[in-house]
């Protein structure tokens, strides 16, 4: 097919040259430095046992190096052409739904929730082909109460957005951005949405804040009827309400323009049954939608994901509807984006490596994973439709008829049925059919399946990011992000979905490698306490755990350990970070080793072996005014003490006093001992001490609400001298 035909390119990103000496090079490197390492084993004694554990430590760190170099090789770029998608089809586009999940209105507030949702709605995309589905988990008349008030505001806002092309159409990021006076709009107008949208924002607000929602508001919408006394967040009965049928000729915005359909749905939730947190809310909006709209094309966002990029669903289909390529691409995934990161990234939450290279990198095996957000399938393949050359997809399907406002209330009724817990029962829902479940992070195992169903996916990243959200503002909120995302992609890796088992011979190995990448971030921890505690117990003992620097055999560790972090920092930079937020990027993978996938290890294997249950853990969206404020100053945030923090400090702790000894080999030595002996060692605890400053200043220093509690310095403290008692007692090194 000529290239004037496609309706997207594909190109090779460059620099790959710099990158291959660099990768080939290290690979060098990394094997003179295993091979130092079984060549040169203490023959007995003293430090024999600490050798042979560098050598373990060192064959993993250089085995997971070589996974994580397999997406790097040939990434690619994508680019839609939304001018030849408009040219060939018009505006004889495919029905589109979108799901948006909630579970919980004081973790994620409503308000935030249909700002999210306002912003779906506004897209630029025929209204009539465009329907926006809820879920909400938590069953939350508050929620319900948004949405109605969402549904009002958008016969003002919708059309707003459209007659002066605004961007973002979330009005919540809109109205927080100082140049929105700078629009076509007149100053009366912009007035007038922001004071009509801050109003109903108070609203919510204040009955989030009671609890409770005022009588002569219920009795405007027969949806309230649904919640009386009885009903909690665990214990309700199935909850649909179509609040705005878009088929409607009469539903309609206050310029006469047809509205996108508006769903609210909270599926049943019973004790006595497993729900399958989100992965069980999307396979509901499957089942429910499929009675409203049925649109062959589903994406699916976060709550707090908004909309940043008014042609996103063109963008998308340009791949869908590719008359040379189209047929093969089961998903369109977007990366994920966050709104709120400080300058220099303290936390290291901006992702811009993994999306920029790992994504894209995959993109180049066969696609990137399914990250649960931001992505665009078609609805068979969530219905388990396998892959096969002569598939045809009807574009043209989807419910498009008007509900007859007398049937109404029996779709509803329908869609109910379809979301009981008991719906499932004896089905392939959760395993053949839908998300899949046993997992908490359902949507990687659900993307890998369709992976092997021979589907393929694309990653499109423009300029201008199609989703913004928030990303933790805490350390607690960060750890407990990537425990989560740890522990289900090692499970993963330990079921019988493991990309090597599952993937052979349906996937590529390139392919199946970019998978476990994620799925070996928690054994990493293993290595990682070894190495930050080993040797620097080790210098404390005046034992040498490295070449000496008169030896030709130090020259690989060296250059491995230069190169690595200049490639990192390389790689960071053209990212779009900073040297600062580089560094700190490095100190949040130290601290997420040992602390966030260490426990996702521990937890894992404590499932595996039944001692206990999968749980699902909603990631607060917000944070205290004094937290948030330290966040804004990129102080670190400590506060409530946790098994996480105690780790942090211990291991602080111990690198600064096994420093100071180390010192006092130097003082009581000579200089030989730190240029001929232990320079290395020397350099690692200097290193990690440095690393650890910030968790110094917030144990010793720091007098506000965020520094590290007493109680955890008295612990680690503690543990720091149980650590040398166990060196006297049991010595290793």
């Amino acid at each position: 097919m000529e290239t004037d035909m496609r309706l997207f390119a594909t190109e090779s990103i460059g620099g790959r040259a710099v990158y291959r000496l660099h990768a080939v090079t290290v690979a060098a490197g990394i094997l003179l430095v295993l091979y130092y390492r079984a060549t040169h084993v203490p023959a007995g004694g003293e430090g024999r046992a600490a050798w042979l554990g560098m050598l373990a430590a060192e064959l993993w760190y250089s085995a997971y190096w070589v996974i994580t170099q397999s997406v790097r090789w040939s990434p690619v770029s994508r680019r839609p052409f939304r001018d030849r998608l408009a040219a060939r089809y018009g505006e004889k586009l495919p029905c589109v739904d979108i799901f948006v999940c909630t579970a919980d209105p004081h973790s994620e507030p409503p308000s935030l929730v249909i700002s999210t949702t306002l912003s779906l709605m506004a897209y630029d995309y025929p209204a009539e082909k465009l329907s926006v589905y809820l879920s909400d988990d938590g069953g939350s008349i508050l929620t319900f109460y948004a949405m109605w008030e969402a549904s009002s505001f958008a016969k003002h806002w919708i059309p707003f957005c459209k007659r002066y092309n605004i961007e973002p159409r979330s009005p919540a990021a809109y109205f927080s951005d100082s140049d929105g006076l700078q629009d076509l709009c007149t100053p009366k107008e912009w007035s007038f949405i922001k004071d009509m949208y801050d109003e109903m924002t108070v609203r919510i607000d204040t009955a989030v804040m009671s609890g409770k929602i005022p009588e002569e508001i219920k009795e405007n919408h027969k949806g309230f009827d649904e919640w009386n006394l009885e009903i909690s967040s665990k214990d309700h009965q199935p909850i649909v309400q179509i609040l705005i049928d878009g088929k409607d000729q009469n539903a309609v915005d206050n310029e006469g323009n047809v509205l996108p359909t508006l769903v609210y749905m909270a599926r049943e939730k019973r004790p006595q049954h497993h729900h399958n947190f989100k992965a069980g809310a999307m396979n509901a909006l499957i089942r429910v939608s499929s009675v409203i709209s049925n649109s062959p094309i589903i994406m699916n966002v976060d709550c707090d994901m908004y909309s940043n990029n008014k042609d996103t669903i063109r963008d998308s289909l340009c791949f869908f509807l590719d008359e040379e390529m189209g047929h093969k691409i089961g998903f369109v995934q977007y990366p994920q984006n966050y709104n709120n990161m400080t300058k220099n990234n303290i936390y290291g939450n901006s992702l811009e490596v993994l999306n920029k290279v790992e994504l894209r990198g995959l993109d180049s095996v066969g696609g990137p994973l399914y990250i649960g957000t931001g992505c665009f399938h078609r609805r068979e393949i969530l219905c388990g439709r396998r892959f096969t050359i002569d598939y045809k997809e009807d574009w043209n399907g989807g419910i498009k008829d008007k509900i007859q406002e007398n049937i109404v209330y029996e779709i509803e009724e329908k869609a109910k049925s379809l979301a009981t817990c008991t719906y499932e029962n004896d089905t392939q829902w959760g395993d053949e059919i839908g998300v899949k479940y046993g997992c908490p992070v359902e949507d990687v195992i659900t993307g890998l399946a369709i992976h092997c169903r021979g589907w393929e996916s694309v990653c499109n990243s423009p300029t201008r990011p199609a989703f913004l959200g928030l990303g933790p503002t805490t350390l607690d909120q960060t750890l407990l992000q990537h425990k989560r995302w740890s522990e289900g992609n090692f499970s993963i890796f330990l079921s019988k979905y493991c990309p090597f088992l599952f993937g052979h011979g349906k996937i590529g190995l390139r392919h199946q490698m970019g998978y476990c990448i994620y799925g070996l971030w928690a054994p990493n921890s293993l290595a990682t306490l070894y190495y930050v505690t080993i040797p620097s117990l080790a210098l404390l003992k005046g034992t040498p755990l490295f070449p000496e620097i008169t030896s030709p055999w130090i020259a690989p560790f060296i250059y491995v350990f230069c190169v690595k972090n200049m490639y990192s920092l390389y790689e960071a930079l053209s990212c779009g970070d900073t040297l600062k937020g580089w560094w700190n990027g490095q100190r949040m993978w130290f601290v997420k080793r040992i602390t966030s996938y260490l426990f996702g290890v521990i937890d894992t294997l404590r499932k595996l072996l039944g001692i206990s249950q999968m749980t699902f853990v909603i990631s607060s969206k917000v944070s205290d005014e004094d937290a948030s404020k330290r966040y804004e100053q990129e102080i670190m945030e400590f506060g409530s003490p946790t098994p996480e923090y105690v780790i942090i400090a211990t291991i602080a702790l111990l690198n600064l006093v096994c420093l100071v000894g180390g010192l006092r080999h130097i003082m009581t030595g000579g200089w030989n001992v730190l240029f001929s002996v232990l320079p290395i060692q020397i350099f690692l605890c200097e290193m990690l001490v440095i690393t650890n400053i910030p968790f110094y200043e917030a144990m010793f220093f720091r007098k506000d609400n965020g520094r590290i509690p007493s109680s955890v310095t008295l612990a680690s403290i503690g543990f720091v001298v149980l650590a040398f008692l166990v060196e006297i007692l049991v010595p290793i090194v």
